[in-house]
């Protein structure tokens, strides 16, 4: 929606500022945390977060104070770092190789739908107002709204069958270490900062969620009024799922060699990636700040851009379900990589948390670069180059994939293995 549904952007940008910084660090830590807690609890309380973070636009809209959002947006950070690593791991680790890419697109379906319902419900409240307001902060109706969703996912993360039970199309079992304990997963977590496969990733993890900054603020909570910011963000969010969808046939196609469908995959994310940011160049010199606390009408040609307005909106909107496009197919090819890797679950779950914890530093680069005014222009600019920085990095690491991952893994010396009293344990 841009701004978190509000026309000034610093409470939010601040606001997610703290989410990113203590993503950063549970991002990392949180496949260590999932491996030794499961997965439905860690999951259950970390949504929470979400729904914590939701309410306290509520309070913003009476007080005008934003220092309960600013304070929650560091609780949501350590929410999320848990449950993208556990959802990372449950992802990439319980599909059989040949359906990895179908697994991570229903996910990102899943996941999106979300993101519909999130911009169906401002574009129904607001649609009213007609093209001719000043936009105006989300109302209470909205935030209620997303603050009970997200309550109702974090309490369906009870229903989640356990790892152990789960059995692949193939028969074979998702494969679990015997035990871990906190010890062996910090000392695992250390060894991810010198595995040369690891660092490779670096790049596109910082790239990769970098851009959501720009699209959110400076671009959609900008340019448009708020009723055609939620059928933009319903479109955007749209147009992931169907890019999603579409990707995950090159990324199972058996016919071809993994080596060869990453490749392709990467090669194809390169060149929309690029015509994405060219496309969106042209788009920001027409305008240089948009709509914004100081001057809310605007300063693109012809003022805020209304969905009723054909001529103005819909070039702006079709750029807009472009770039979610073009991000799924980059989320999808990225989580699909990591899971080239290995097919076992714990690895998996602090590779998909490392993942998440270098976007997360990216993402909180992004945002303090809106929060302190550095020029759009600039923003754009920033973002093709990191793109740009990132490919060579993926092409190497993309070029290295083996068609069968080596699922075997080094497990702890026996005597963390034991429970306290002697015997044997199974991880749960």
């Amino acid at each position: 929606m841009g701004g978190a549904g509000q026309i000034d952007r610093t409470t939010s940008n601040n606001a997610n500022t703290g989410v990113y910084c203590t993503f950063i660090i549970f991002g990392v830590l949180g496949g260590a945390i999932v491996n030794l807690l499961g997965i439905r609890w860690t999951i259950f309380v970390s949504g929470l977060t979400y729904a914590l973070y939701s309410s306290s636009y509520i309070s913003y809209n009476h007080t005008g104070s934003g220092t309960f959002t600013i304070a929650t947006g560091p609780i949501l950070g350590i929410g999320a770092g848990i449950l993208w690593s556990a959802q990372g791991m449950v992802m990439m680790s319980y599909p059989v190789e040949s359906q990895k890419g179908k697994y991570i697109s229903i996910f990102w379906v899943i996941f999106n739908l979300g993101g519909v319902i999130g911009g169906i419900v401002p574009f129904v409240v607001n649609y009213s107002q007609g093209k001719g307001n000043i936009a105006t902060p989300l109302p209470d109706s909205c935030y209620t709204a997303f603050v009970c969703l997200q309550a109702l996912g974090s309490m369906s993360a009870l229903c989640l069958a356990p790892p152990q039970r789960v059995i692949r199309d193939d028969g074979s079992h998702v494969v679990l270490m015997r035990y871990t304990n906190a010890r062996y997963e910090l000392m695992e977590v250390l060894k991810l900062f010198v595995n040369p496969w690891i660092l490779l990733l670096i790049p596109i993890s910082l790239a990769s969620n970098f851009f959501y900054t720009y699209q959110y603020g400076p671009y959609n909570g900008a340019l448009f009024t708020l009723r055609t910011r939620g059928l933009n963000s319903m479109l955007y969010w749209a147009a992931q799922m169907a890019a999603a969808y579409a990707i995950s046939f090159l990324h199972d196609r058996e016919s071809l060699s993994r080596k060869h469908r990453g490749l392709l995959s990467l090669g194809l994310m390169a060149v929309l990636c690029n015509a994405m940011w060219a496309l969106t160049m042209v788009m920001q010199l027409r305008y240089t700040r948009g709509a914004n606390d100081e001057h809310p009408s605007n300063d693109y040609p012809g003022g805020l851009i209304d969905l009723t307005e054909p001529g103005r909106a819909v070039g702006p909107i079709l750029l807009y379900i472009y770039m979610g496009a073009v991000d799924a197919h980059v989320q999808s090819f990225a989580y699909w990589l990591i899971g080239t890797m290995t097919n076992d679950s714990q690895l998996l779950a602090r590779y998909a948390g490392f993942y998440k914890g270098i976007q997360s530093l990216g993402a909180t680069i992004a945002w303090q670069l809106d929060a302190q005014n550095v020029s759009l222009m600039g923003q754009v600019i920033v973002n093709w180059v990191l793109l740009v920085f990132a490919l060579p990095f993926t092409y190497y690491l993309t070029s290295r994939i083996k068609d069968h991952a080596d699922e075997s893994i080094e497990q702890p010396a026996d005597d963390w293995l034991m429970r306290a009293d002697g015997s044997k344990s199974d991880f749960i």
